[in-house]
C-alpha cells in the first residue's frame, strides 16, 4: 500500500477535477501544478506549488517545456527500494512524487476542426505523454490518472483504502496509461502518413464514390475474403461497438447484424448454443448479415455456421480447421478482432460541417438499476434486462428491444413513435413464433404516457427497463403497479441516429 504525499496536477479539461483535488488536499497532500491547471486550483482554495519552483526554470519556448526537467522526473522514476536512486534524490535535492494527473492535448479535435498544420503540430503533447509514460513504468510506486474519467476510481479506492492505493490497483492504472499513450501515437502517426486512403468500390450505392481515411488496421486484421465496401465498413463499425459491450459476460455471446441494427443476439454457454440461439431470433434477416464474437473460432462452429450465407465474420482467432471450413466462400470477409482501444470521440458531417461528441460508452449494470415498481425483477428478469439495454443501446431509434434469457426476441428500429417501435418488435416476434410471457422490454427513452407498458403488458412481457426522466413516469410505474410488472429505470439515456 502507498500513500500519496505529493502530487503532480497539469491537465488540459478543468472539468471534473475538483472533487479528487479537493480530498488529496484534505489529506495533506502537497500539489503541484502549472499554468491554467495552477489557477484553476488556487481559484478553488487549494494551496498550489508551482512546477518552476522545483525546477527553477520558467514554462520556455512557448509553453513547450515546462515539466521536463530532471526535478520532476527525477521524482517520478525514482525506485523506493532502490538505495541508490535514493542517494541521488538527496544528492541533487530532488523530492518525490507520488501520483501524477495529467491529460493529453486534444490532437484529435484539433484535426478534425482545422486543417491549420501549425494548429495541429502544437496539439502534438511531448511533456504529458512522458509524465504518463513515466509515472506508469513506475507503477510500483506511483500512481497515474491519464484521464478525468479515472478520477472518480481513485477517489473511491483512496476512500476505501484509507488514502492508500493497492500495487493491484496502480497497475491497472499503468495499463490504462499505456493504452492511452498508444492510442495517440496512433492518431499522431495516422495524421502524419495521411491515414490510410483506401479507394471504396462505391459508396451506400453504386452512383456514390467513395473511400475510407483512417486505421482499420489497428482494429482487425482481414484473413480472407473480398475487398471491404463502403455498407461494410458501417456494419462492422455496428458489430464491433455492440460485441465489445459484452466483453465482461459469462458464456459466449453472439450476433448477427443487419443495416447496423442486431437481428439476432444471444449469450449460452457455448459459442455453438449461442450461435444458434443468434440465428433463430431471425433466420431470414441472416442472410447476408454480419456476424460478430468476442470467441474463439472453432472447426465445430465454422461447420455450424458454414452453411449460411453471410458477409463477415468478426472474431478474436480462427483455429486451422475452422479456416480452411470457412474460405470455401471466396468472396465471405474474416476479420480477425485486435485488442484495440476506441477513440474517445465520434465525428459527423452535417451542414457542410462536424459534429462531434464523446463517444457513449456507457454500460449500466445491474447493481445500478433503480428498481421503481412495488413487484421487483426476479434475477432471471434483470440478467434479461442487462442484455437488453445493452442491445436498445446499440438499436436505431425509436428502438424497443424484447428479450427472454438471454435471448434477443426481437426489436423495433428507426421508428417515429415508441408505440411503433413496440408493435413492430411484438409483430415480429410472432412471426418467429416467440412466446413473449416473461419477456422482458427495454426502451432506449422514457415513456412519456402508460401506452407502451399497457401493450406490453398485454403481449405477455413482465419487466420493463428505461431511462426514466419523464414527468409522467408516475404513469408508468402505477400501470406496473396494478399489473404485478417490474420495472427498472437506469438514468442514462441512448438515442441512436
Amino acid at each position: 500500500m502507498k500513500s500519496i504525499k505529493t502530487a503532480l496536477i497539469s491537465v488540459f479539461y478543468k472539468d471534473g477535477i475538483d472533487e479528487l483535488a479537493k480530498y488529496l488536499h484534505s489529506k495533506g497532500t502537497t500539489i503541484l501544478s502549472t499554468g491554467g491547471t495552477q489557477k484553476y486550483l488556487e481559484n478553488l482554495g487549494i494551496p498550489v506549488v508551482p512546477v518552476e519552483d522545483k525546477t527553477t526554470f520558467p514554462s520556455i519556448l512557448g509553453g513547450r517545456v515546462k515539466t521536463l526537467h530532471p526535478a520532476v522526473f527525477g521524482g517520478i522514476l525514482n525506485r523506493s527500494d532502490n538505495e541508490q536512486d535514493q542517494v541521488e534524490l538527496e544528492e541533487y535535492h530532488i523530492e518525490n512524487i507520488d501520483l501524477v494527473w495529467v491529460d493529453l492535448y486534444p490532437f484529435e479535435e484539433t484535426v478534425a476542426n482545422t486543417d491549420d498544420e501549425g494548429e495541429i503540430i502544437e496539439k502534438i503533447d511531448i511533456g504529458g505523454v512522458s509524465l504518463i509514460r513515466a509515472a506508469a513504468k513506475n507503477y510500483n510506486d506511483k500512481v497515474i490518472l491519464s484521464d478525468k474519467s479515472q478520477s472518480d476510481a481513485l477517489l473511491n479506492h483512496l476512500k476505501t483504502n484509507n488514502g492508500q492505493t493497492t500495487k493491484a490497483f496502480r497497475k491497472q492504472l499503468a495499463l490504462e496509461a499505456f493504452q492511452t499513450t498508444t492510442q495517440y501515437d496512433r492518431l499522431i502517426a495516422g495524421y502524419f502518413a495521411g491515414n490510410q486512403d483506401i479507394a471504396l468500390r462505391y459508396g451506400e450505392n453504386p452512383h456514390q464514390k467513395a473511400k475510407y481515411v483512417g486505421d482499420m488496421d489497428s482494429i482487425f486484421t482481414q484473413i480472407h475474403g473480398k475487398a471491404l465496401s463502403y455498407n461494410n465498413l458501417l456494419d462492422i463499425d455496428a458489430a464491433i461497438s455492440l460485441i465489445t459491450d459484452f466483453k465482461d459476460v459469462d458464456g459466449s455471446a453472439f450476433g448477427i447484424l443487419k443495416h447496423n441494427n442486431a437481428c439476432g443476439f444471444a449469450i449460452r454457454n457455448t459459442l455453438e448454443e449461442a450461435y444458434a440461439a443468434a440465428l433463430e431470433a431471425d433466420p431470414v434477416s441472416a442472410f447476408g448479415g454480419i456476424l460478430a464474437t468476442l470467441s474463439p473460432i472453432t472447426k465445430d462452429v465454422a461447420e455450424t455456421m458454414n452453411s449460411l450465407f453471410f458477409e463477415v465474420l468478426i472474431a478474436p482467432s480462427f483455429d486451422a480447421e475452422a479456416l480452411t471450413i470457412l474460405k470455401s466462400k471466396k468472396n465471405r470477409i474474416l476479420l480477425e478482432l485486435k485488442d484495440f482501444k476506441w477513440d474517445k470521440k465520434t465525428v459527423r458531417s452535417v451542414l457542410n460541417g462536424k459534429l462531434i461528441q464523446e463517444r457513449d460508452t456507457k454500460v449500466v449494470g445491474t447493481n445500478e438499476f433503480s428498481i421503481v415498481t412495488t413487484t421487483p425483477p426476479s434475477n432471471d428478469e434483470l440478467s434479461d434486462l442487462y442484455f437488453a439495454n445493452i442491445l436498445v443501446k446499440h438499436t436505431k431509434s425509436n428502438a424497443i428491444v424484447l428479450a427472454k434469457n438471454n435471448q434477443l426476441l426481437a426489436s423495433g428500429t428507426g421508428q417515429t413513435s415508441r408505440v411503433d417501435a413496440l408493435n413492430q418488435a411484438i409483430e415480429k416476434a410472432g412471426k418467429f413464433n416467440f412466446d413473449l410471457n416473461g419477456a422482458v422490454m427495454a426502451s432506449d427513452a422514457f415513456f412519456p404516457f402508460p401506452d407502451c407498458v399497457e401493450i406490453a403488458h398485454k403481449a405477455g412481457i413482465t419487466a420493463v427497463v428505461q431511462p426514466g426522466g419523464s414527468i409522467k413516469d408516475q404513469l408508468s410505474v402505477d400501470y406496473c403497479n396494478e399489473n404485478k410488472m417490474g420495472m427498472v429505470m437506469t438514468g442514462h439515456r441512448h438515442f441512436k441516429h
